[in-house]
């Protein structure tokens, strides 16, 4: 995995977004704007200390379409959505490893390392290269070519 920058439609978009989202009351986690299929995608992530639930999104997706249909920033169509980043988000860009220092995250490796693919832990030191987790008995450094993905890593009890 590499550390993701915003390309220029995400930079763009997070200028329009960034005043709408702070006047409700959020922040933006993440910004896309992807092709899958034949169809190109625009998806707003929004975040809130207490979580997001669905009015979160309709009062972020309202304000900032009518926005987005003004500005008409993107020429060529897209499908628009707003969503909550989730409480087992994955981290991308230098911000959400700088914002998520200190808690514990899921490292999904390509190759298993001990007989694992997983490796989980307090995400204590990252750069372009490598994160380090402290899974409680050491200190780990993973190179980043060797993530799939790292995403913030809540156990669930279903008892």
């Amino acid at each position: 995995m590499k550390i993701k920058k915003y390309g220029n439609t995400e930079q763009k978009i997070f200028g329009i977004a960034k005043p709408i989202a702070d006047e409700l009351g959020y922040d933006i986690w993440d910004i896309q704007y992807v092709k899958e299929g034949a169809e190109w995608y625009l998806r707003v992530f929004i975040d809130k200390e207490d979580g997001i639930d669905i009015d979160d999104c309709e009062a972020m997706t309202r304000p900032l379409n009518d926005k987005l249909d003004e500005l008409d920033p993107i020429k060529e169509g897209y499908i628009f959505e707003v969503g909550s980043a989730g409480l087992e988000r994955e981290l991308v860009r230098e911000e959400h490893f700088e914002a998520c220092m200190g808690m514990e995250v899921r490292a999904h490796l390509f190759m298993a390392v001990d007989g694992s693919k997983d490796i989980i832990g307090t995400l204590t030191a990252f750069d372009k290269e490598t994160v380090t987790l402290n899974t409680g008995e050491e200190e780990k450094s993973i190179k980043l070519a060797d993530v799939v993905y790292i995403r913030l890593y809540e156990e669930f009890d279903f008892d």
